[in-house]
């Protein structure tokens, strides 16, 4: 399982090539939204997103490796592409045809190439296998690597040192490892503060697995502006360490993650993207939310 002491040694070991990213507030959203709202903003993290720090706490830890390949419907891209480029070997990123082209782009522009030629949400995970196996390279998986998990925890670290006073951590989710990580860390820690994850509507697949005990995997690829959330199951080392640290799953349907988005930008003033709005959701809605509440802006890249 993953462990504080994991994440502790990611951190140190990221540390030089990361953000410690701020956390700010907002008292207009905080009065039209009847909470204390601290917005963790992880859309500022190198690459634009938090995926940065769990592809980093991977490379780093290889020896001599040839290169770096992954699967990614954008951030995670990122992450892996500019890891590459710290260690300074090639990287190849297996992206869905449908995918961000912002966040091809950016990929590419951290140096990486991506093969997207028939590829799908579905049949990703076997194509970057399959390329792995040809080109030798290491595979740096998005979410279920106990080194990715560890990274994505490091953020948890610098929240609860920012944040003294919390009651509950929202937290969008989609394979589990930045959610995992930052439950880890909270409920060592901080065992009182309630770890909460939201999923779209029609994307909670990691809701139904915590309700039946099982992983539940989607039967296609989810449809929802939040693309950073699109996996078709959770996984199979992120599940446990969910079951054991996760409070709840809270879903929320496109229009509310949309506004909520609009929201962030207007009164924080920041661009974010559909998926960091995820995040927000639970709080327009009528669902039963203590006060004092962070919220995991996940990541920026977005183009209107």
């Amino acid at each position: 399982m993953l462990t504080l002491q994991d994440i502790r040694a990611a951190a140190r070991r990221i540390a030089p090539y990361i953000h410690r990213t701020p956390v700010f507030t907002s008292q207009g959203l905080d009065q039209r939204l009847g909470k204390k709202l601290f917005f963790k903003a992880e859309h500022l993290q190198k690459t634009g997103s938090f995926k940065a720090r769990g592809a980093l706490n991977a490379a780093l830890q290889l020896q001599n490796p040839k290169g770096l390949i992954a699967v990614s419907s954008g951030n995670h891209a990122q992450g892996v592409a500019y890891a590459a480029q710290v260690i300074g070997v090639p990287a190849l990123v297996v992206m869905p045809e449908d995918a961000s082209p912002t966040k091809k782009a950016a990929t590419r522009a951290y140096g990486a190439e991506v093969y997207d030629r028939g590829v799908t949400v579905e049949n990703r995970e076997q194509v970057v296998r399959e390329l792995a196996e040809e080109t030798g390279y290491e595979l740096i998986h998005p979410f279920d690597d106990f080194r990715v998990m560890a990274g994505q925890g490091t953020q948890a670290l610098e929240l609860l040192e920012q944040v003294p006073a919390l009651d509950a951590v929202l937290v969008a989710v989609g394979g589990g490892g930045l959610i995992s990580g930052i439950a880890t860390v909270v409920k060592t820690l901080r065992p009182e503060v309630a770890v909460i994850g939201v999923e779209p509507e029609g994307a909670n697949d990691a809701q139904q697995s915590l309700q039946v005990g099982v992983r539940v995997k989607l039967m296609q690829a989810p449809k929802t502006v939040a693309d950073g959330v699109r996996t078709l199951v959770i996984g199979e080392r992120t599940f446990p360490v969910m079951q054991n640290h996760v409070d709840r799953i809270l879903t929320v349907p496109d229009e509310v993650t949309l506004q909520a988005q609009r929201l962030m930008m207007e009164r924080l003033k920041q661009v974010v993207e559909p998926t960091a709005g995820l995040a927000l959701g639970p709080v327009l809605m009528n669902y039963d939310l203590p006060e004092r509440l962070a919220v995991i802006v996940c990541g920026g890249n977005w183009m209107p």
